[in-house]
């Protein structure tokens, strides 16, 4: 588990979401889990566990990508604090972590990427990011200047 945003937002992998303990100590309530290629995990039940399988590189359904989005920012805005996971770790959680954290803090995905990048080390597939990041754009208002 790697912690993201201080006390909120943790990436991980499907190993990771299948050790309650560990999320419990960490205070994570949460799960976001993208393993497309996993089992559902089997968690208690007081923990919210919402799954999207999206495959690690392009062709996701946008509609898949985006409510996924949506789903962390919404966590995020409640100060749920939540893993998001993917089978190993490395490019669909910090995608969508990255991309929600963006959309939640009102800026430039590739500069919460640098963040990230700078906490941990990273294997993004292009094409998922290139398509989550359209996705930002394309739901973000035109502002009417500074």
């Amino acid at each position: 588990m790697r912690e993201i945003h201080h006390g909120l937002l943790w990436t991980g992998n499907a190993r990771d979401i299948r050790e309650p303990r560990k999320m419990f100590a960490a205070g994570i309530a949460a799960v976001v889990d993208l393993a497309y290629e996993e089992p559902p995990a089997l968690l208690p039940r007081q923990v919210v566990y919402c799954r999207f399988p999206i495959v690690d590189g392009a062709g996701n359904a946008p509609e898949l990508l985006r409510i996924a989005m949506q789903t962390t920012v919404e966590l995020l805005k409640s100060g749920t604090p939540m893993i998001v996971s993917c089978s190993a770790g490395l490019s669909r959680s910090p995608t969508i972590a990255t991309c929600a954290l963006a959309i939640h803090l009102d800026c430039s995905p590739e500069i919460v990427l640098g963040e990230v990048n700078r906490q941990t080390s990273l294997e993004l597939h292009g094409a998922l990011w290139n398509e989550c990041v359209a996705l930002i754009a394309d739901g973000r208002e035109p502002t009417d200047g500074p």
